[in-house]
């Protein structure tokens, strides 16, 4: 799906990246099976590349192969729109561009995330970014990860670089809110903290970056119907109320484990994740797995 023709909406799914056991490569099987699998839920995006993807561990490489894959496997289905963030604009603009070449839709660009960068390093990094590759940005607005804090207005003016979308991770719903209603004809902003699905979708954002979507597909295509095309918050809030506990849950713990336990409850193996960090413990995976009852996910 071309960059000209794109338009995020619905659930873009913030996937997660499957290892081989001994996590010393890509599993190019697990990664088309559980691609295959979102797609068959009726996902409408896919993210890969970012937190939940474990990009920090990864080699320059196997983030090209990445993107690679999961164009290849989107089939053309539904837009890609790559994670190529890094601490460094050369790299940065060195993985945009082979996205490009690649066949992405966009690319989801983070700030440095060890020194913070101002405003007037991010918009020439971006600058760079959007001028050699030519594709759109998803800017990833993670202020707790990256120590950059925008305001809404400062956000929206980051469209004169290229930012065509936003991924809100901040968590701040009032500055959310004003990039939806008052901002919306310069940057389309996207949900991406969990606990504030419902209200994003019910606000009127056209959808979210999701991570819990690879659990649970089936319900956050559904929430989505429900409130963002059908307009039916009673159904949506009944929706919510099964799937509340597990986004909570996720936020509560390292956020890539948690996610990763979940697909591994629901029966697909990932390889686990890359140290130094795990899959949750015993007793933590019984938890979630009867926060995944309660919804009436099935499970192995």
């Amino acid at each position: 799906m071309s960059s000209s023709t794109a338009s995020l909406h619905g659930i873009l799914v913030a996937l997660i990246t499957p290892f081989t056991d001994d996590r010393s490569a890509i599993d190019e099987a697990r990664l088309e099976s559980h691609i295959t699998q979102l797609l068959d839920a009726g996902v409408h995006g896919l993210v890969p590349g970012g937190s939940t993807g474990e990009f920090t561990t990864m080699t320059t490489a196997e983030r090209k192969q990445l993107t690679e894959l999961c164009v290849k496997y989107a089939r053309g289905e539904v837009p890609v729109v790559v994670g190529t963030g890094s601490t460094s604009t050369a790299e940065a603009v060195e993985l945009a561009v082979h996205a490009a070449q690649a066949g992405a839709t966009g690319v989801m660009v983070v700030p440095p995330f060890y020194d913070a960068v101002n405003l007037e390093q991010l918009t020439e990094m971006f600058a760079e970014i959007h001028g050699a590759s030519g594709l759109p940005i998803m800017y990833y607005n993670i202020p707790s990860a990256s120590g950059l804090t925008l305001s809404p207005k400062e956000i929206a003016g980051l469209s004169k670089v290229g930012v065509k979308w936003l991924k809100d991770t901040s968590g701040n719903a009032p500055a959310f809110t004003e990039l939806v209603f008052a901002l919306s004809d310069q940057v389309t902003a996207l949900n991406g903290w969990d606990t504030l699905t419902f209200y994003g979708l019910a606000a009127g954002c056209p959808g979210g970056v999701w991570g819990a979507a690879n659990i649970i597909p089936e319900l956050a295509v559904e929430l989505y119907e429900a409130v963002s095309v059908k307009g039916d918050l009673v159904r949506g809030r009944e929706l919510w109320s099964k799937v509340f506990p597990i986004c909570k849950f996720l936020e509560e713990h390292n956020y890539a484990s948690a996610v990763k336990t979940g697909v591994e409850l629901r029966g697909q193996s990932t390889g686990g994740l890359r140290k130094p960090f795990a899959l949750l413990k015993p007793e933590l995976q019984e938890e979630l797995k009867g926060l995944l009852k309660n919804a009436g996910v099935k499970m192995i």
